[in-house]
């Protein structure tokens, strides 16, 4: 898993040379895709340690009219918000090649 408290990938948008992008596999749109799935993987991650995290301030009770906000509950609810999307994670690996890819269409011709 990305250390995500640790990264470098922007919060904000960015600009990223096309060239980068797509020199690994000389096709942008197969580069996008790659991209586009590392960041299908990093979501839910995040999701799923994040609804952890939150689970552990759950109190379970039946009555609907008692709802307490938790402080602990809100501070981790915004560091996760602060943290960069997903998307920006998935393109900083990719342009640091810490993805690992293949073309299965390829091996299936050296078949």
């Amino acid at each position: 898993m990305i250390d995500i408290k640790n990264s470098e990938a922007p919060v904000n948008t960015t600009t990223i040379d096309k060239n980068k992008v797509d020199a690994p596999t000389e096709n942008i749109y197969e580069a996008i895709s790659i991209i586009a799935k590392r960041a299908t993987q990093i979501n839910s991650d995040i999701k799923k340690e994040l609804l952890e995290k939150l689970d552990e301030f759950a109190t379970y009770n039946d009555s609907l009219e008692e709802i307490f906000e938790n402080k602990e509950q809100i501070e981790v609810s915004k560091f996760y918000e602060r943290l960069p999307k997903p998307h920006a994670l998935a393109v900083e690996e990719w342009l640091n090649d810490k993805i690992y890819y293949r073309n299965t269409k390829e091996e299936e011709l050296d078949k």
